[in-house]
């Protein structure tokens, strides 16, 4: 066994943004951190209107429910507010040589707890192995299990029943505080893993004492993090008081949170925190002008930070869509470089942005389909490395460009393709600012490009199964989709876009799929993903196939998600830094501010947290 100093440090550059939702949460406390006034109370209050329909974190894939749960029960490791990796659950580990045996020392004392704050048991190894049990249990309808075992040996085979001695299972308490997992194959990214719900424990006693009604209230469950769930009244409130026992309090410095019902969160919450009866609200793009002009309420507004969803349109290459739309002539257009070259720089992603962003629309826009910040190796940041970083530093919008390309397609395609060619573009009625955006981006290429080139369709579809009726079953020719990370590892950002996908249907257009080497998208994929030991050569071939993907325009790097504008008195950059799993959710580290912060602190604090961020990584 050896020590994973050279892979930790790797993987412990792993980022995220803020978490789902827009909103800004919590993180561990470091030297960083100030504490308050003691005059500033040191209870958070806010509203919400999904209640939750569970606490039960090992079978649901609920951000909302699991987000609860990640302040109540704790994970092997954490991540900092730099997005360094820290022990959390777990002290110490290690990994075999092959890297396919990882060991775990489980932090001795650490205490499960009742609704009531009375002891139950000490957390072990066996909780963790007691919970893979119960998560691997086809009857019990996790929607997690797939994620563990997609990496853990035999978990698949015992999810689906081929095996059904657990004992064969890649999980295992070697002694009361050593825990083992053997993984399928080496997994670069297996660490960040751990910080996600499928990788909880949960005390086997207990899960036989209440059964099925294990998280069903706050009683049938019990409690090893930050928070316990004090009160639980569906539709009326959740209460949240410090956990005295937790192994870490002395980095807990909100003694209470109140979660408020109210099924009008979205639209009373700005004026419930300007009269200061809530302690955050998100202010929509409607009301935002409004916030601005006013002269006290613009002290208490500031932006949000960006997520790690990635934003991009979506060039379809297997059309389904209505015949009066031409998909067999989108076909043969689509399937021309040079065509999809003139889309990509006709495009203005900063024209389409204003429509959900007036302000500071730079601020979300990404010429990658990776996000910046996500992870970095030696100093780096993925997207600066080798092809990728072209992209990174130039805008795609470029009027000559697009229309050099425009001249070049029509050329090759005169007697194959007919001009105009329809662009069938649906859009979620459910979204006026995704309304607004469609006609912007129909208007201003059509322009650019000429009604004889192109024909843009905007078409309003029920938010009701959009996805399922639009997207996966390619009734698109042009279409806004997002995809979010669920690792800490460039690969994850490849799962719309490889064969077998329902994003653009990539096995439909030539020079993506066959074996000609770097002229196919996906063996440049496949040979990154076989680079399982060396990091940077990993991450050096992710960024060549993913440099491949935009330079062939297969796609259109359009946004970050997150972003929006909220009032708040809590510091989005105390919060933790994660880019997948749930240390975004945990108010652990997160201090109250005596006022809220506006949007020039909020631009000094960033502009500090970079430079101490880019200090922490190296």
């Amino acid at each position: 066994m050896k020590k994973l100093l050279v892979l930790m440090l790797i993987l412990m550059l792993a980022l995220t943004g803020c978490w789902s939702g827009g909103t800004d949460q919590p993180t561990d406390g470091d030297e960083t951190g100030v504490e308050e006034p003691s005059s500033v109370p040191k209870e958070f209050t806010w509203t919400y209107s999904g209640e939750i329909t569970t606490l039960n974190y090992l079978v649901t894939a609920s951000t909302n429910e699991f987000g609860v749960a990640a302040n109540l029960v704790d994970s092997l490791i954490d991540y900092d507010r730099y997005g360094v990796v820290q022990p959390a659950l777990a002290t110490e580990w290690t990994t075999s040589d092959d890297g396919l045996v990882w060991t775990f020392k489980i932090r001795e004392g650490v205490k499960w707890v009742t609704h009531e704050g009375i002891e139950y048991a000490e957390v072990t190894a066996q909780d963790f192995v007691d919970a893979a049990e119960y998560l691997l249990d086809s009857t019990n309808e996790s929607k997690t299990a797939n994620i563990f075992y997609s990496v853990i040996k035999n978990a698949e085979e015992y999810y689906n029943g081929d095996i059904t001695d657990f004992s064969q299972v890649g999980v295992k308490a070697v002694d009361k505080h050593t825990l083992e997992y053997t993984l399928k194959q080496p997994t670069p990214y297996f660490l960040s893993m751990l910080n996600y719900v499928a990788f909880f424990p949960v005390n086997g006693q207990f899960l036989e004492e209440v059964g099925d009604r294990f998280g069903t209230d706050h009683k049938n469950f019990l409690y090893n993090g930050a928070f316990i769930m004090e009160i639980f009244e569906p539709q009326t409130r959740r209460i949240l008081v410090k956990n005295e026992n937790y192994w870490d309090k002395d980095n807990i410095f909100l003694t209470k949170i109140n979660y408020l019902y109210n099924k009008e969160s979205a639209t009373l919450a700005p004026e419930l925190f300007a009269r200061g009866e809530i302690d955050y609200a998100a202010i929509p793009s409607s009301i935002i002008d409004e916030w601005m002009k006013d002269s006290k309420k613009k002290e208490m507004v500031r932006p949000n930070r960006t997520s790690f969803y990635t934003y991009f349109y979506a060039l379809n290459f297997d059309p389904k869509f209505d015949e009066q739309y031409e998909p067999d002539n989108w076909k043969i257009a689509v399937n021309n470089k040079n065509f999809r070259k003139s889309l990509f720089h006709a495009l203005d992603r900063k024209a389409a942005m204003l429509t959900a962003e007036p302000y500071n629309p730079e601020q979300k826009l990404s010429n990658t389909i990776t996000p910046r910040n996500f992870v970095s190796i030696g100093g780096s940041d993925y997207t600066q490395i080798g092809k990728l970083n072209d992209f990174t530093t130039t805008d795609s919008f470029n009027k000559t460009k697009a229309v050099e390309y425009k001249e070049k397609a029509m050329e090759e395609l005169q007697g194959n393709a007919n001009f105009p060619v329809i662009v069938y573009m649906p859009y979620n009625s459910g979204s006026t600012e995704w309304a607004n955006r469609a006609q912007v981006i129909e208007q201003q290429m059509e322009n650019l490009l000429g009604k004889d080139y192109i024909d843009i369709v905007i078409a309003a579809k029920p938010p009701t199964n959009f996805l399922s009726e639009n997207r996966r079953n390619g009734n698109y020719a042009f279409l806004e989709a997002n995809w979010g990370p669920d690792y800490a590892d460039p690969e994850t950002y490849t799962g719309p876009f490889y064969p077998g996908g329902t994003y653009n249907f990539p096995e439909f257009v030539e020079g993506y799929t066959e074996a000609n080497g770097e002229k196919s998208y996906t063996n440049l994929v496949d040979t990154a993903k076989a680079e399982v030991l060396d990091i940077a050569k990993r991450y050096e071939l992710f960024a060549d196939a993913e440099a491949f993907l935009i330079e062939e325009a297969f796609v259109i790097p359009y946004a970050l998600g997150g972003g929006g504008y909220s009032a708040s008195r809590l510091n989005p950059f105390e919060s933790q830094y994660s880019p997948f799993g749930v240390s975004a959710e945990r108010f652990k580290g997160q201090h109250l501010l005596e006022k809220p912060m506006n949007t020039e602190q909020y631009h000094e604090e960033r502009e500090a947290w970079e430079k101490a961020r880019e200090k922490a990584l190296k």
